[in-house]
């Protein structure tokens, strides 16, 4: 049986465990900046983080993997700030998609290299690639529930709910992603851009 003592050493264990792999990826992302992802190393990374290369071995097996670890955590920031106005029933549609939008512009804003680099390994990285598409994913169905709840058929047509929903997220990453790449500082732009474009197929009637 264990003893007290022991289950503190494993708790300290962890916790140890637990900082230093996200001291890996909060290097990894400071690295995205400069010198990019092409151009950084496991040696940076471990660097970076007050570790032997050796050390950061024990916790993920190359690079990619340390990139796919990163996209995962941003990815679920994403889902748990950005999208919990779509699951607010007692918000108005226009409301919900505005919050919506202005979450993930913050996203952008603050996580933009991980952001751009899931996007431009997504192709790369099988991983990254599966990571991107289920975020996406997740919000459109998020998006197709408002959608339905603003009035808009739940249907297999190409006007439906689930369709434009499916379209207009693909647009949004898109239009998120060039600005980041061409002029971050009109995210706030594109962000209004985008939410009028998604207020644009609600019917008048809903608010």
């Amino acid at each position: 049986m264990a003893t007290s003592t022991s289950r503190r050493r494993h708790r300290d264990t962890l916790r140890k465990g637990e900082l230093r792999e996200k001291a890996i990826l909060d290097t990894a992302e400071s690295l995205l900046a400069d010198p990019g992802p092409d151009a950084m190393t496991v040696e940076d990374i471990a660097r970076g983080a007050g570790i032997s290369r050796g050390s950061l071995y024990f916790y993920f097996g190359s690079k990619n993997e340390v990139l796919t670890a990163l996209v995962a955590r941003t990815l679920e920031q994403l889902r748990s700030t950005a999208l919990v106005p779509t699951a607010d029933t007692d918000l108005p549609p226009r409301e919900a998609i505005a919050l919506a939008v202005q979450g993930t512009e913050s996203m952008w804003r603050e996580h933009g290299s991980v952001m751009r680099t899931a996007v431009e390994y997504s192709a790369l990285v099988p991983e990254i690639g599966d990571l991107w598409t289920e975020a996406i994913a997740t919000s459109r169905d998020a998006l197709t529930l408002i959608l339905v709840r603003a009035g808009l058929p739940d249907g297999p047509a190409p006007t439906d709910a689930p369709a434009l929903a499916q379209s207009l997220c693909w647009m949004t990453e898109r239009t998120f992603y060039r600005t980041i790449v061409e002029s971050p500082d009109q995210l706030p732009t594109t962000a209004r851009t985008c939410t009028e474009i998604w207020h644009r197929v609600i019917p008048d009637s809903n608010t």
